[in-house]
């Protein structure tokens, strides 16, 4: 590992998440934050970084001007949005840096090309950067396997901030990925995201989500698993977004001598078996 500092961009910089990273950044060894992004017309284009964080001056202003961050830095952290994201990727690939991707609500094209900038590119991408959700998701995929179909349904319960704007969360599908995974089935084919009216029975092997939205929670998720006698319930609640940036940074500094390609928050802790 280099022994000088790990430069990182924080994108999307001025929000909540963004202030988060530049935080645990600034407080984390071995990494610096080298650049600060936001959108083309902010209003915090050329305030100071650390000012707009609360942490004091870091001589790091706020500038819109990716392609210049990236060829300078050694990877980019990005919490933000899916049309952002495939853009970030493509410089990322370019520069040939680390991209750590803490986006949800990515299409599936989205995805192809996520995929495709890892051939230059050194991506670590999950739904939830926490090892307490990455754990919980080993969890369900043990429970689901060792549970019958027939007898033990599956649903997804999630309650976020009434500020996202995706649903069901990028965690829930983690989760109902994860339980698809330990019953051998295609998550597509059996996922229930929406109940309204008269739904008839539930069809067998399905895996139901709900979504929850309200206030300022952080994130909860619950896997419940119900046979007609005994309900079991997986769950994980975040107390602050730290855990998340905390996350990003263990998965940039991991990724940062690796060879370029797609990897996870499972490779991170080493669970990806």
């Amino acid at each position: 590992m280099p022994e000088t500092d790990m430069k990182l961009v924080v994108v999307g910089a001025a929000g909540r998440m963004g202030q988060t990273l530049v935080r645990a950044i600034h407080d984390a060894k071995g990494v610096t934050v080298s650049a600060a992004i936001e959108r083309p017309g902010s209003p915090f284009i050329g305030q100071d970084m650390g000012e707009v964080a609360g942490i004091g001056p870091l001589d790091v202003k706020i500038t819109d001007d990716a392609l210049t961050a990236f060829a300078a830095a050694d990877g980019v952290i990005d919490f933000t949005r899916p049309e952002a994201t495939v853009e970030f990727v493509a410089l990322a690939a370019q520069a040939r840096i680390v991209h750590i991707i803490g986006t949800t609500g990515l299409s599936e094209d989205d995805e192809k090309k996520i995929e495709a900038a890892s051939r230059h590119a050194r991506i670590v991408k999950s739904g939830n950067m926490s090892l307490g959700v990455n754990l919980l998701g080993v969890l369900v995929r043990q429970a689901a396997a060792a549970l019958d179909a027939a007898d033990w349904d599956i649903d997804v319960l999630e309650m976020h901030h009434k500020h996202k704007v995706d649903a069901p969360s990028g965690t829930a599908y983690l989760l109902g990925l994860e339980a698809a995974k330990g019953r051998n089935i295609d998550l597509k084919e059996k996922a229930v995201t929406v109940r309204s009216g008269i739904t008839g029975p539930r069809e067998e092997g399905s895996i139901g989500f709900a979504t929850l939205r309200g206030g300022g929670v952080v994130g909860e998720h619950s896997v419940i698993f119900a046979s007609e006698n005994e309900t079991i319930t997986l769950s994980h609640r975040a107390m602050d977004r730290s855990l998340f940036a905390s996350g990003a940074i263990k998965s940039a500094l991991w990724a940062r001598d690796k060879k370029p390609g797609l990897y996870h928050t499972l490779d991170v802790l080493g669970l990806s078996s």
